[in-house]
């Protein structure tokens, strides 16, 4: 009894870890195109918007007050901002949640 019986190789022990490891893939590939992505999106859409800001928008910052922008201070993350008749206050860039669009009036004159 020199030799040793030779056994069958099964293909389960060779698949067994990948088909263990793909679940995970799975998971973390819907978080990514759920989660992840949409974010980094927002987040690029956000720095663009502010970079943006210039004179006379009208903005909306953290704390829900509206003002007008005044001043954009290049070189720095300041803009000064009016929130009433010579009211200006300083704040700062990234407190600046929303840039509000004029709304253009539906007047047409009737011919």
């Amino acid at each position: 009894m020199l030799i040793s019986p030779a056994y069958a190789q099964d293909m389960t022990a060779m698949l067994g870890s990948a088909t263990q490891f793909l679940p995970l893939v799975l998971i973390f590939g819907v978080f990514y195109f759920l989660l992840i992505r949409p974010n980094q999106q927002r987040q690029k859409e956000v720095k663009s918007m502010l970079a943006a800001v210039k004179r006379g928008d009208r903005v909306v910052t953290g704390g829900g007050i509206l003002a007008t922008v005044q001043k954009v201070r290049e070189g720095s993350n300041e803009v000064e901002v009016e929130l009433g008749p010579n009211m200006r206050v300083i704040v700062l860039r990234e407190t600046i949640t929303a840039v509000l669009k004029p709304v253009a009036a539906n007047d047409s004159k009737a011919a």
